[in-house]
């Protein structure tokens, strides 16, 4: 599925936790995956509320423990006991962009970072929130118009600081943004920090079937201007067309397969579409490996910088090809008391192999067994 956002007045995450579940995602789902986190004392409950007679959905989200202030080490282990796992990993993605932004504009290390306004309970329901409906939608893609800035200053625990604030801006390297002229805060560091590690595409609307459309309410009110996220789901048309992508790559011989290993997973969290290794053979007959990243162009700057700084590679290449992507869905099956993700494709559908693997060892059964139990549940 497609998601299609249009953030006019900004985004902040539980406006976006709004609209997915207005777009349909069950709220039980969304509630059970918050749960397996062991997180205490919290609610979720979604609102149908008027904005300047538009119905649109407020999430609404209470914790009992209502300190802003904690180490951002505690919410991204929190967050990494999600389930499902592809929840967890998102959701401990997003916590983890905002610490290492964070982090660098203080001089600190991501995991002894203190987080301040954003160091709420509440962002563990808004992150595994968005995570698990946008998973349970059958999310693969999201597009998104530009985001609207508001102007002015906010007040944070570090003083009045201009709008945006320095991490959000920080947040949004490689997202379309336009000026406004609201006032104060429109685009949040948890609305900016899910919106970069969904891997989101600045771009107008794909070609799809529009399959439904919510409105995900914010909390604040502007005159003549209703403050909602437009959010629409839809099904590609066809295959999607060849797209123009990038693919990094550097040369390094003198690097540990844990670095390469550690440098992949930064550059898909920092928006690359893929990232692997090959083996080679380089001067001095060296064996060596080479590094490659696929990313869309406007993400270059940053994924050089990321690539270059982590290998101390003296050099990178780069050079254009053309990505077409199939249409593809994900649905859950339970084996035996086992959920299961299926991912379809036009020509076939793949049980997903973690998943398979760990009700394999816990059934003490063969993996094939359970992988083709898994395909005839979805039949």
């Amino acid at each position: 599925m497609i998601l299609w956002l249009n953030p006019v007045t900004g985004m902040s995450g539980d406006m976006l936790l709004g609209a997915l579940l207005g777009l349909g995602a069950p709220l039980e789902d969304v509630r059970a995956a918050v749960e397996s986190t062991g997180l205490a004392g919290w609610r979720l409950r979604s609102e149908q509320v008027q904005v300047n007679g538009i119905a649109a959905t407020k999430a609404v989200v209470e914790v009992d423990d209502t300190s802003t202030e904690r180490h951002a080490s505690e919410l991204i282990a929190r967050v990494r006991r999600a389930r499902p796992e592809p929840v967890a990993e998102l959701a401990a993605a997003a916590v983890r962009a905002i610490a290492e932004v964070e982090g660098a504009l203080h001089g600190q290390h991501p995991d002894d970072v203190h987080l301040h306004e954003i160091g709420g309970l509440d962002t563990v329901v808004d992150t595994v929130g968005v995570a698990a409906a946008l998973h349970v939608l059958g999310v693969t893609a999201v597009h998104s118009a530009p985001l609207a800035l508001g102007t002015g200053t906010v007040r944070c625990a570090h003083g009045v600081l201009p709008a945006p604030a320095p991490a959000t801006l920080q947040l949004l390297r490689g997202a379309a943004v336009v000026g406004t002229d609201l006032p104060g805060e429109t685009v949040t560091p948890t609305g900016a920090a899910l919106l970069t590690t969904i891997g989101t595409e600045f771009v107008p609307p794909p070609a799809m079937t529009v399959q439904n459309t919510a409105f995900g309410a914010g909390t604040r009110r502007f005159p003549q201007r209703p403050n909602v996220l437009t959010a629409t789901l839809g099904t590609p048309l066809t295959a999607e067309p060849a797209e123009p992508m990038l693919v990094l790559e550097c040369n390094v011989d003198d690097v540990t397969g844990e670095l390469l290993g550690h440098v992949i997973d930064r550059a898909l969290r920092a928006g690359a579409a893929d990232a692997w290794t090959t083996p080679s053979t380089t001067k001095k007959s060296r064996p060596a490996h080479v590094l490659h990243v696929l990313c869309h162009p406007h993400r270059e700057p940053a994924l050089t910088e990321l690539v270059l700084s982590e290998t101390g590679s003296l050099g990178i290449r780069s050079h254009q090809v053309d990505r077409r992507a199939l249409p593809r869905r994900t649905t859950t099956v339970t084996v035996e008391g086992h959920a299961i993700r299926l991912k379809h494709g036009p020509y076939r559908t793949k049980p997903e192999h973690d998943d398979v693997a760990a009700a394999a060892a816990a059934l003490d059964r063969p993996l094939h067994v359970i992988a083709a139990e898994a395909l005839a549940a979805a039949d």
